[in-house]
């Protein structure tokens, strides 16, 4: 059986891989095995990033209603609480939006949560 060389594949695959880590500091970007796991790393923190984003905006939501409903004389957990026993289904990212944008329909809230 005659010897194949990988000579062109594994120069394309390197080339592909050292295009993706464009950007990087020292060999990170240059050396094709230090830019394999500077790769594996960065796409380990964007897969745990983009989760971690949805915590962050839920935080940053949660912070705006509370600040909203201070200012209407409730706390964040009374207007939650009070919004559930009467049955009004609307989550924190409308909430918050109806906060920062329509001040007038957060105080109907606001007010059917008190009662």
């Amino acid at each position: 059986m005659p010897r194949v060389k990988a000579g062109t594949m594994t120069h394309a695959r390197h080339k592909r891989l050292l295009k993706l880590t464009k950007g990087q500091r020292a060999t990170r970007h240059a050396l094709y095995r230090r830019a394999h796991e500077a790769m594996l790393h960065s796409l380990n923190y964007s897969y745990f990033h983009r989760k971690k984003r949805q915590g962050d905006f839920r935080k940053l939501w949660i912070a705006r209603i509370n600040a909203a409903a201070r200012s209407e004389g409730m706390t964040y957990s009374q207007l939650i609480s009070g919004l559930k026993r009467n049955n009004v289904d609307i989550d924190r990212k409308i909430l918050a939006d109806a906060a920062l944008t329509d001040q007038v329909a957060f105080a109907e809230l606001v007010k059917i949560a008190q009662k």
